[in-house]
């Protein structure tokens, strides 16, 4: 696996490459545990003696209320049971360690090709038709033929960048792809094409469907690549909502389930993901031009070799027939459209909408002298977030760091790394929660060292003026430091953040500085207060102010918005707060010891989005990555179950598309948040999602 130009290196890697890979399985295969170990039956031992208690609450679930389905056969390679079993213990990687040494494009092309070869007679066939594509493209061609492949061959395709990943006969040509996925290699892609050397031999004595497997080849390739395919491409960069665009008459629907179901319903039981059968729509026939944010979410179920059945010829009922779906059901869950090519006609011409995403900030990563007082010396919040753990089958806790780290924010190449992470995904400004505290900062460096350094960062505050107590609940018991409103009134705040205001990177609407307050219902006399503020702000050269109230609801110290007519200049949503909240199907499923609350994400996200067609000309939308305390408060926390990144997608573009009338420097949607790791509100990339969330972010709202 190399680029194009070497083509001596590109046929010996494949020779390296077919080496380590024989290598690595006979590594894995030594690696697998003694059946006959004690150590596998205690542990069999312990997992059979909680059965009982498990089905007791699921009895009891069951008679509160109906619930979401789950898979019933537990028994296959892909379902949930197996799965989690091989996750026990193990770090998830998903793809060849060896392709982490490959060496990828240095610009990549607007459009990747990922080309799968299993029959190595049919590759020219496809390489020939690759130009139509009509502008630079980088082709990935993953090769289980068993046979080399010669650069020259490559070369008749025209790519810009070319690799040949050497991949073993396993899992048709949905486990190649899920390898390249896994390895972040379509990363860098906002459009992707998908094909196959296709034999379909069965289709001849279908009794359904006419013609050859040659003939449906033929038909998808010619359709696919084509004197249209350039418009294609464009439709796709001028209108975001398009997800999947495949040939005439192969978008299949609810009739082609087929003996899929329940296996679809295992895997994605892995995000304790809601699925509607009568909702399916997808790709027949696996190839396809697709919005590269659909394949690339594929990383958050963390499918792996052993998902996939040996080979035996099923032309229905395996993984890779249910990953096919599935790929289809996430286009409908990012609320992204599933078209044939006849659907395509004036799709190119409908605009998508552009505006900021912000996301909430948490300083909290660095050590403190209070943080070392309270909790013990040394403490961050990371050792909340490692010490959690999960409340019901499927829980992705404790959620774990990605490529950034167990990192500490007083070093300087962290936050660039943020910066640059942000930049790199669309994620214009980062909105930092500010701590001051009658006249004192708590967790103020990062902010300091922000705006005494030169990362370019955008950026602006909330004023996080809530007590801070030992429960981590934002309510008032056993307080460790509060707000002294008598002793520091609450416009001497304006001092604290003034030199800052003055900042270019600040971040601005109309001029004017946003400056936001958590809790505007506890501030006394707020309306005195933010006029003395905007008058300083004048005075001290800094501008006008553009003051937005969290919309946290009443119990929590917010106010009505009708009494912020006047007092604000906007409010914002802070989710979940003040949404409604619908109760998830995995309550019955719950530890004994759990006596916490459990919602549905994707309840939360369908109300929310309802909620938009009446959205307040004042009002910014906000979405959530997910919400779950565990990590702070174990067996008594509020969680969302069901998170995950294509619903994500779907409330983040609704958020967008409710501003489209609306000033462009008006349009902001506010996400929770970037880096609150012990509430798993976490664009940045994470163990167990990769970058899949600030993928999303990059579709929805692509860097300008």
């Amino acid at each position: 696996m190399t680029g194009s130009g070497d083509p001596d290196r590109i046929e010996l890697q494949q020779q390296i490459d077919s080496l380590r890979a024989q290598l690595e399985q006979a590594e894995a295969r030594a690696e697998r545990p003694d059946a006959w170990d004690p150590k596998v039956w205690a542990s069999r031992a312990s997992r059979i003696g909680s059965m009982g208690v498990r089905a007791v609450r699921r009895a009891k679930a069951a008679a509160s209320g109906p619930r979401a389905k789950r898979a019933t056969d537990r028994t296959r390679p892909s379902s949930f049971p197996a799965w989690q079993r091989r996750l026990e213990g193990a770090r998830f990687v998903g793809f060849p360690t060896h392709w982490r040494e490959r060496t990828g494009p240095v610009t990549p092309a607007p459009v990747a090709v990922v080309l799968h070869c299993h029959y190595a007679e049919l590759l020219d066939e496809l390489l020939a038709a690759l130009p139509a594509i009509g502008e630079p493209f980088d082709l990935y061609v993953t090769n289980s033929s068993g046979q080399a492949i010669s650069a020259a061959r490559l070369a008749a395709a025209g790519a810009a960048h070319a690799e040949v990943l050497t991949v073993e006969n396993h899992g048709r040509d949905i486990w190649p792809l899920v390898q390249v996925v896994n390895a972040g290699i379509l990363d860098p892609y906002d459009v992707v094409l998908k094909v196959h050397t296709k034999r379909s031999e069965w289709r001849e004595g279908h009794g359904e469907l006419e013609g050859s497997g040659a003939d449906w080849r033929a038909a998808l390739v010619g359709s696919l690549l084509g004197p249209h395919s350039p418009g294609v491409v464009d439709a796709f960069r001028r209108d975001r909502s398009i997800g999947i665009v495949t040939a005439d008459g192969s978008v299949a629907g609810p009739e082609h389930w087929g003996s899929n179901l329940d296996l679809v319903r295992g895997i994605l039981e892995r995000l304790s993901m809601p699925l509607e059968p009568d909702e399916l729509r997808f790709a027949a026939g696996s190839m396809y031009w697709i919005r590269g944010f659909l394949l690339q979410a594929l990383r958050a179920l963390r499918i792996d070799r052993d998902d996939f059945e040996d080979e035996a010829g099923d032309i229905d009922g395996t993984a890779a027939h249910a990953i096919e779906r599935i790929i289809g059901i996430g286009a409908v869950e990012a609320g992204l459209d599933v078209l044939e090519l006849r659907e395509l006609d004036g799709r190119g011409d409908r605009a998508s909408v552009d505006g900021r995403v912000v996301a909430f900030y948490l300083p909290q990563f660095h050590r403190t002298a209070e943080n070392d007082r309270w909790w013990g010396a040394g403490f961050t919040e990371w050792a909340n977030v490692a010490k959690a753990r999960p409340l019901y089958p499927g829980h992705q806790v404790p959620l774990m760091p990605g490529e950034l780290g167990f990192y500490d924010l007083a070093l300087d190449e962290v936050r660039q790394r943020q910066r640059d992470m942000a930049e790199a995904h669309g994620v214009a400004g980062l909105m930092y929660y500010h701590y001051w505290f009658a006249g004192r900062r708590v967790l103020g460096l990062p902010l300091q060292r922000l705006a005494d350094g030169d990362v370019d960062q955008p950026f602006c505050v909330m004023w996080a003026n809530e007590n801070w107590t030992r429960r981590w609940d934002g309510l008032d018991a056993n307080v460790l430091i509060g707000q002294d409103y008598d002793r520091v009134p609450a416009t001497e705040f304006i001092e604290d953040i003034l030199p800052m205001l003055r900042d270019p990177r600040w971040m601005r609407v109309d001029g004017a500085a946003i400056v936001a307050v958590y809790k505007i219902g506890t501030v006394p006399d707020a309306a005195a207060t933010i006029a003395h503020w905007r008058e300083r702000a004048r005075q001290e050269g800094a501008g006008e102010l553009h003051v937005l109230a969290v919309d946290i609801g009443e119990q929590m110290g917010g106010l009505p918005r009708e009494e912020l007519v006047g007092l604000a200049d906007g409010t914002l949503t802070f989710a979940p707060h003040n949404l409604p909240w619908i109760p998830s199907d995995r309550a019955g499923e719950a530890d004994e010891r759990f006596a916490g609350n459990l919602m549905g994400y994707r309840g939360t996200a369908d109300a929310a989005i309802a909620q938009l067609g009446s959205l307040d000309e004042h009002h910014y939308p906000g979405v959530m990555v997910t919400f779950d305390n565990t990590a702070r408060k174990q067996w008594t926390p509020m969680a969302f179950t069901g998170a995950n990144p294509w619903t994500f997608r779907r409330w983040l573009a609704a958020a967008l598309d409710a501003q489209a009338d609306r000033p462009a420097e008006r349009r902001i949607v506010f996400v929770n948040a970037w880096n609150e790791w012990a509430e798993s509100a976490v664009l940045e990339p994470t163990d167990q999602f990769g970058q899949t969330y600030l993928l999303a972010c990059r579709q929805v709202s692509p860097p300008r």
